[in-house]
């Protein structure tokens, strides 16, 4: 839970890093980034369309990492896929940091783009229930799905399920607001203070682990 709304902090300030601070493209909605194309497109805008094309296909190509780390082979080559991405998304977004603004925001936000990706297809999961880090559409869905049935049906698990995507729904909020402040007083070196929250949450998600682990070597021993 401590690690799905920090994930979502930084979803919502890569995105309004990108958005302020990087030439007005967002890096994780690529919805408006098709949208936008689309639109630019239709207007022959040819020149503003094209530069809505680089992140997307950064975004798919994270997802394509992200998925060749799970495959058998290479997890166990790397042997802890998530740490992985996490330690990969760290070093490209301080990688991002060193890139001067103007002239570098196209590769900048296609880079924040891959890393928003990776993250997005490596955590899928709040708990026991689908959720995104970098976008809040369908986390404010299941959050209003979940608050319903908590009052209509009196569903305590419903309860809390609303309870954890609210959560995760102001962490991006939080992580817009942080991320839209700290850009426009910082600048373009602003992203490494979300990749010293990724490090947080890498730290988490090792401590999370070994402590699960922990538990099961006690539950084994037990039985």
């Amino acid at each position: 839970m401590r690690l799905g709304v920090l994930l979502a902090l930084v979803g919502g300030g890569l995105d309004a890093y990108t958005f302020v601070g990087r030439g007005g493209v967002f890096a994780n909605a690529q919805t408006g980034n098709v949208v936008l194309l689309g639109v630019a497109a239709a207007g022959r805008q040819w020149a503003e369309a094209v530069r809505h094309v680089p992140p997307i296909i950064a975004f798919v190509l994270g997802v394509l990492v992200a998925e060749s780390l799970r495959r058998p082979r290479v997890a166990a080559w790397v042997r802890w896929p998530a740490r992985a991405a996490l330690v990969l998304e760290i070093l490209v977004l301080f990688c991002v940091g060193l890139l001067p603004s103007g002239t570098a925001d196209t590769a900048a936000t296609v880079l924040v783009a891959f890393t928003a990706s990776l993250q997005v297809a490596t955590f899928r999961k709040l708990v026991d229930t689908a959720y995104s880090t970098a976008m809040t559409t369908g986390n404010l869905r299941t959050a209003t799905q979940s608050a319903y049935r908590a009052v209509i049906e009196r569903d305590r698990d419903a309860a809390r399920r609303a309870a954890r995507f609210s959560a995760v729904i102001g962490g991006f909020l939080a992580g817009a607001c942080a991320g839209g402040l700290l850009t426009r007083w910082q600048g373009v070196h602003s992203v490494w203070a979300l990749a010293g929250i990724l490090a947080l949450g890498l730290a988490l998600f090792v401590h999370d682990e070994r402590a699960a682990a922990r538990v099961r070597q006690t539950t084994e021993a037990n039985t």
